[in-house]
């Protein structure tokens, strides 16, 4: 019988059907990380979020480890050079929170161009004073502006269907010309000419700080960034120091360098700024569907199966 790690609960309760497999869950008590060091060395397989580190000292603990399963598309909490050098399969859960994902973004960008969370405190707050005033929380026009895209993949697509909808023009930058309804161009261009510039890179050593303060210098000053997909790929101190200087007008983040964000980080302080906790994919069908995805990585793995979504480099 087979010994697996399951670090937190899913939706869906699929682990639970699974006959022959001894299920060991972490008490609720005990920190993830310093759990599967203890456990990790008769462990066959681990299901995992992108919360708990599976590092070179982790990996090298488990002698008997055969599939990692992550409950996440993005992988860069895993050492995956390393394990896959030992002959460890890599499951990860891609293409089933694409849909939803992007609409969060796409609904966090509308929030930070026309002010609705900054509006929202004000009604709140019983700050809203005197009626109707014609430059009352004036906003960015979205309809019919620029929407930049960094990155043409499963989200890069998803986003430019979005801002078809709303009769932007859509430019992109990625490492590849594709074929879709949006202009490529160089990618300073497309700095220089997006209105709203959606984040929408993969994570890697070459997008580490991607976006940084020279990039931001070529910005329009009335742009705004958007991120929810890889928030390293962002220098988030350059980030707080264009949005404080005015070199950009705006930014709505779902993600972040570090999560959760500090409670000093300067970006909970802005009005300009549209922040959530990394709730990008966080609707109950689209969990189910991840969960289902990561169990079924787990058990193809264990049995020899191709993995549904593997990650391979």
């Amino acid at each position: 019988m087979y010994n697996v790690l399951v670090t937190h609960d899913l939706p869906g309760n699929y682990i639970d059907s699974i006959n022959g497999i001894n299920i060991i869950r972490r008490p609720e008590s005990e920190d993830a990380n310093a759990w599967l060091l203890k456990n990790i060395e008769n462990a066959d397989g681990i299901l995992i979020t992108l919360n708990e580190k599976i590092d070179k000292n982790l990996i090298d603990l488990g002698k008997k480890l055969k599939v990692i399963s992550t409950y996440s598309v993005g992988y860069d909490h895993i050492d995956v050079d390393y394990a896959l050098k030992k002959g460890i399969k890599i499951g990860y859960t891609p293409e089933v929170l694409t849909e939803t994902t992007a609409d969060l973004i796409f609904g966090i960008m509308l929030a930070a161009a026309r002010r609705i969370v900054e509006g929202d405190k004000i009604v709140r707050e019983n700050k809203w004073k005197s009626g109707w005033n014609p430059e009352f929380m004036l906003g960015a026009e979205v309809h019919g502006a620029t929407a930049g895209i960094l990155g043409m993949g499963r989200i890069g697509n998803a986003i430019l269907r979005r801002a078809r909808g709303f009769n932007m023009d859509v430019i992109y930058y990625s490492r590849h010309k594709h074929d879709v309804d949006a202009n490529f161009m160089p990618l300073d261009d497309v700095l220089r000419n997006s209105d709203f510039l959606f984040i929408c890179l993969d994570y890697n050593k070459d997008t580490y700080h991607f976006m940084d303060m020279p990039k931001f210098k070529k910005m329009k000053k009335t742009a705004f960034i958007i991120n929810g997909t890889r928030g390293k790929v962002i220098n988030e101190k350059d980030l707080i120091s264009a949005l404080n200087s005015g070199i950009i007008a705006g930014a709505a983040l779902d993600v972040f360098e570090t999560e959760p964000i500090d409670n000093n980080n300067p970006l909970l302080k802005m009005n300009n700024v549209v922040l959530t906790p990394h709730i990008g994919s966080a609707t109950d069908n689209t969990r189910k569907k991840m969960a289902e995805v990561a169990v079924s990585n787990l058990i193809n793995g264990l049995s020899g199966k191709p993995l549904i979504y593997a990650i391979k480099k």
